[in-house]
């Protein structure tokens, strides 16, 4: 019997997964769009728009363990978490880009919106 395990597993192990998903928030946040596989534009917003919200209620410290790069962490703290205070959710938007030649994989733009 299959069940729903709540996230996407991307066929990595638990810590290459964390480590992975960390590394494109902080860049996702520097950069403002990255361009990924699908799958993982889809997990990365789940990241993402938890890293905002933290950055919106002033929730420093759990904000600060979550983020390990100190300019992405001034990034949320001073801009996003203004640019975005008025807004419920949905910082992020993902616009498919078609199919990568390598692997057949599909790929994905994902973007902070404005």
């Amino acid at each position: 019997m299959i069940k729903n395990t709540g996230y996407r597993k991307l066929g990595k192990t638990t810590s290459h997964r964390k480590a992975m998903l960390s590394n494109m928030a902080i860049s996702l946040v520097l950069h403002e769009e990255i361009k990924t596989t699908l799958q993982k534009a889809k997990e990365l917003r789940r990241e993402v728009e938890g890293l905002i919200t933290l950055a919106k209620d002033k929730d420093n410290l759990a904000l600060k363990n979550a983020v390990a790069d100190k300019t992405a962490y001034k990034k949320l703290v001073e801009v996003l978490s203004e640019k975005y205070a008025a807004r419920n959710g949905g910082y992020t938007k993902i616009y498919r880009a078609g199919i990568r030649k390598g692997d057949n994989a599909e790929v994905a733009i994902i973007k902070l919106v404005d």
